[in-house]
């Protein structure tokens, strides 16, 4: 019995990452595992210390002959009753065998890779609807969200470490450094709250042009770009305000996890978000490419505490009733047995 993960990719983003979590969640569940992922040291470890058997394989384009039939032996050998990929790459590379072939989609993607799959897993209701709006199945399609946690022994990151006033209002945004992220639109907004801070967490290619912006709108000396973080929580738990401004997001992650940390959340109306907040309850939402409303959304939330409050404690009821670890787990494994591997 055992649940095979395939991951094609090897950067470090908010699906690689959350796929690590998952990981160790269904482990922590008793969900007996594998995982043929491409090579990425840090990531392996991770694995490893959680008990799970790791094949580290080159996920290459079309003429990689090696990986398909690499993870068939490595799923063989592990008794394998359903193989999970996660993107395009993995799908592509994931071999037939006598077990269920499952995608996971975080996003809009092109289901040519999924063809002969046995079912597919959506993170969000919208990508579920669209996928059967393609013509796959409707019973062959899951909604499965995303978790959220909050180790309660991390506390928050001192602000001293990074040049942050203690008393200036503090603004976080998660990301990688993207157009879709849209930062720029963070950095404007922040132009328009000259007593506030930014904290950007996320690698990417736009960071020069990004420490460029900042230097034109004379914000340079109230932004910290921190690059790609490994301790999330220590800052969500230092902001006071997550910042949201994507041009393009499929589910919003981002958002959940600022639920989670007791943070009250503006965010653009792009897909995720849009589906997510109940605004003026868990969150505010703004146009999208809109930095006036963004500054003008922040600067409500830094006035009224009592706001910021009432949205922080309804977004903690929406992880504990629809994003716990509790609850998608158990989703899983629910999925998971109907296919034999739990």
């Amino acid at each position: 019995m055992s649940v095979l993960h395939l991951l094609g990719t090897a950067g470090d983003g908010g699906a690689e990452t959350y796929f690590v979590h998952l990981v160790e969640a269904l482990a922590r569940a008793g969900v007996g595992q594998a995982a043929a992922i491409r090579r990425h040291p840090e990531r392996e470890a991770r694995l490893k210390a959680a008990g799970v058997p790791v094949r580290a394989l080159p996920f290459g384009g079309p003429i990689d002959i090696v990986s398909r039939t690499a993870a068939a032996g490595f799923a063989a050998v592990h008794g394998t009753k359903a193989a999970l990929a996660w993107m395009n790459r993995a799908a592509r590379h994931t071999p037939r065998g006598p077990w269920a072939r499952i995608g996971r989609l975080g996003g809009y993607y092109n289901l040519k890779y999924y063809r002969g799959f046995d079912h597919l897993v959506a993170n969000t209701e919208d990508i579920a609807d669209w996928i059967v709006a393609q013509g796959w199945p409707a019973g062959r399609v899951t909604c499965i969200p995303n978790f959220a946690a909050a180790p309660a022994d991390v506390p928050a990151l001192d602000r001293a470490e990074l040049a942050t006033p203690m008393s200036a209002p503090l603004l976080l945004a998660m990301g990688r450094l993207h157009e879709a992220k849209a930062h720029d639109v963070s950095l404007q907004a922040l132009a328009k709250i000259p007593e506030a801070y930014l904290w950007i967490a996320g690698a990417g290619p736009l960071e020069a042009k990004l420490q460029g912006l900042a230097a034109a709108l004379g914000v340079q000396d109230r932004v910290r770009f921190l690059g790609w973080r490994t301790d999330a929580s220590a800052l969500y738990r230092a902001a006071d305000v997550c910042v949201f401004p994507s041009r393009y997001e499929p589910l919003g992650n981002v958002v959940i996890q600022a639920w989670a940390h007791g943070l009250p959340v503006v965010a653009a109306e792009s897909q995720g978000p849009k589906a997510l907040v109940r605004p003026g309850e868990d969150g505010l939402l703004v146009p999208i490419d809109d930095a006036d409303a963004l500054a003008s959304a922040v600067r409500h939330v830094l006035a009224d505490r009592s706001l910021a409050a009432r949205m922080a404690k309804a977004g903690a009821a929406r992880v504990a009733a629809d994003f716990s670890e509790a609850a998608v787990v158990a989703r899983w494994k629910t999925l998971f047995a109907d296919f034999g591997a739990a």
